[in-house]
């Protein structure tokens, strides 16, 4: 697949001068447990690598081969998070979009812009930004950081996992699969579970 790295649209202007662009994408949004997680991800100009891709459509064992890789060779990157109780008090979507912009206030660099996976977001200090549905299958900079995300907050889940193991978060990550939908109705909601998710309320 090939990625613009840079999208004309993007540019302030004609010039062809590079502006420092960062990607940023989700992970964990549909699940009833966890935090959701974010990253923002600055590549080089011109970077690629013949396994970038929307992480939902690369292999786990792909998407850890990249994370080294990325956080090596990116012009900069930042994962960040907002936690199950923050879910539960402002809602997924404003949870997924504070996370972005608490990875973008981790950035050791300040982007000229920022691409966002999807088709909601809010302003983020002054800078432009552009929306892209299904752009972490489209643009460089967003595939990078759905992958830092979706592998920051899967390590996240098998930790959380040795400490609630009835709900086998290591395989399920939180997502509402059928045996995580059954170990709830068995064992009742743990603390990291999203109390006003549904699947969650009983």
């Amino acid at each position: 697949m090939v990625f613009s790295i840079m999208p004309d649209s993007m540019l302030p202007s004609s010039t062809a001068t590079f502006v420092l662009e960062a990607g940023c994408d989700e992970a964990g949004r549909g699940c009833l447990a966890g935090p959701v997680c974010a990253a923002a991800v600055i590549l080089p100009d011109g970077w690629s690598h013949p396994l970038l891709n929307d992480s939902k459509k690369l292999t786990e064992k792909q998407r850890e081969q990249l994370r080294p890789i990325i956080e090596a060779e990116a012009v900069a990157w930042c994962v960040a998070w907002c936690s199950e109780k923050e879910i539960d008090e402002i809602n997924i979507l404003n949870a997924s979009i504070l996370a972005m912009h608490r990875a973008l206030d981790g950035l050791d660099v300040t982007p000229g812009q920022i691409v966002v996976d999807g088709n909601r977001f809010k302003p983020y200090r002054d800078i432009p930004y552009q929306t892209i549905v299904k752009g972490d299958g489209k643009v460089g900079n967003i595939a990078a950081a759905s992958i830092l995300a979706k592998t920051h907050r899967d390590e996240l889940m098998r930790k959380l996992a040795e400490e609630y193991p009835c709900y086998n978060w290591a395989v399920n990550k939180g997502y509402p699969t059928r045996d995580h939908r059954e170990a709830i109705a068995a064992h009742g909601l743990s603390p990291y579970h999203r109390a006003t998710f549904r699947g969650c309320i009983g």
